[in-house]
């Protein structure tokens, strides 16, 4: 199981592009706020390929998403959006596609590190014909 320990609490450190990213994603000003260098705690319960991965808000607002790695589950964003997943591990990274962005966590020097992406979305408009 060597590098899939993700077991344990993660007290948050720092984030990097924080406004940049969560403007992108359309995340609520009031929310915005809230998790700017907020300390978020976050749990993460392992049983082999079954997760529990809580994060704690100042203030006691807790969000959880169970998941079991390769099967879908219902999941919640920190924004409070319910959402299906695949939750997938790939090279000892857990990795999931939120509704507007990628996510993936690791454990790198006993630390856990999450990036999340944004995932690029082009619409295209049907052309329509020229009447003659």
């Amino acid at each position: 199981q060597g590098n899939m320990a993700f077991a344990g609490k993660y007290e948050f450190e720092g984030d990097e592009n924080y406004d940049d990213f969560v403007n992108k994603i359309g995340l609520p000003s009031d929310k915005i706020e809230m998790g700017r260098n907020c300390k978020i705690v976050t749990e993460v319960v392992q049983n082999g390929n079954d997760f529990t991965w809580t994060q704690h808000f100042p203030g006691g607002r807790t969000t959880t998403n169970t998941f079991t790695i390769g099967k879908e589950a219902d999941m919640e964003t920190m924004g409070g959006k319910k959402f299906k997943a695949t939750v997938k591990m790939e090279g000892g990274k857990i990795v999931a596609d939120f509704p507007n962005y990628h996510h993936t966590a690791e454990i790198c020097g006993g630390k856990l590190v999450e990036v999340s992406s944004q995932i690029s979305r082009l619409v295209y408009n049907k052309k329509k014909k020229k009447k003659k």
